[in-house]
């Protein structure tokens, strides 16, 4: 397709070339910023990390993404190396060492380490963790509303690889990535283990029906931050939203439909499986919902 987009579409920057990464403790040049072939998250995708978003100085909803990176670490049993001061100053002196200030993203990634031989034991990723964080210049810059399409990949049980799991293994995802690709979408939509809608491959998912906002029970997808911050804004806004089963005959017939992410906020969606969705552009209720959400994000920042 000549004109796909991605949720983390961004306008280019040419700064992005001269980015300083955190690696490890030390602030090194991009093409500086490497690590083993026997580090854990190359080898296993065996590490877990975190998004977040710079608005005016400030990174949103800070203390949610470190406690979900800690839980996430603590699920997995890995020792991260740092408290939670010691990785919030890692990203400060990231953003410092790159002079940022708004419109920027942070990936932390934390994986367990370099490993003694190439195998899967954990046992054998004996010299600590290895951490690294990318920030980049990044203005959200979509050139029109989201297209999905659903996908035969589902998020699965919590015994398999629970989805709300911030894990480096995302080959799941990637691949219902690929299938709507194939497809003709931006995007995937992936349903859960009983056929009900649930989330797409990168972001989480809401449609607006008759005035309510409704996103799936949460039981299947990632714990998203401003997918709650959305669920939140709705309830403090007076707007009925619903956190429950509904079909793909209910998502064909949204008045609106919309995605959630860190990078992104609030994604239009114009199509689903080839059916226009509502005006086929951002709607009123996800203009309201953007707006809102941009209010929380001041009030967070007045906190600090």
């Amino acid at each position: 397709m000549t004109d796909h987009v991605t949720t983390h579409q961004a306008a280019e920057d040419a700064r992005n070339e001269d980015i300083l990464i955190w690696l490890n403790g030390r602030v090194v040049p991009k093409a500086e910023a490497v690590v083993s072939v026997y580090d854990s998250g190359f080898m296993l995708g065996d590490g877990v990390w975190e998004g977040l978003r710079l608005y005016n100085g400030h990174w949103a909803f800070l203390s949610e993404h470190i406690d979900r990176l800690f839980e996430a670490a603590k699920a997995i049993d890995l020792d991260i190396g740092l408290d939670t001061a010691g990785v919030i100053q890692a990203l400060e002196d990231t953003r410092a060492a790159n002079n940022m200030t708004t419109d920027a993203h942070a990936r932390l990634m934390v994986t367990r380490g370099v490993k003694t031989r190439p195998f899967q034991h954990p046992g054998l990723s004996r010299q600590g963790p290895t951490m690294t964080i990318i920030m980049e210049h990044s203005k959200p810059s979509l050139p029109r509303p989201i297209r999905l399409a659903t996908v035969p990949h589902i998020r699965g049980l919590p015994m398999t690889q629970d989805p709300k799991l911030n894990s480096h293994s995302k080959l799941n995802c990637i691949l219902a990535c690929i299938a709507a690709e194939k497809a003709g979408a931006d995007e995937a939509l992936m349903l859960d283990i009983n056929g009900f809608v649930n989330t797409t491959n990168a972001c989480n998912f809401f449609i607006v029906r008759k005035g309510a906002v409704w996103t799936s029970t949460g039981d299947y997808c990632m714990n998203g931050i401003t997918r709650q911050k959305v669920i939140d804004v709705c309830r403090a806004d007076g707007i009925p939203v619903f956190e429950r089963n509904y079909s793909l005959v209910d998502t064909y017939g949204a008045d609106e439909a919309f995605l959630t992410g860190t990078f992104g906020a609030q994604t239009p969606v114009s199509e689903i499986d080839g059916r226009q969705i509502g005006t086929g552009e951002m709607g009123d209720m996800t203009k309201h919902i953007r707006a809102l959400y941009k209010d929380l994000v001041a009030k967070d920042a007045a906190k600090s």
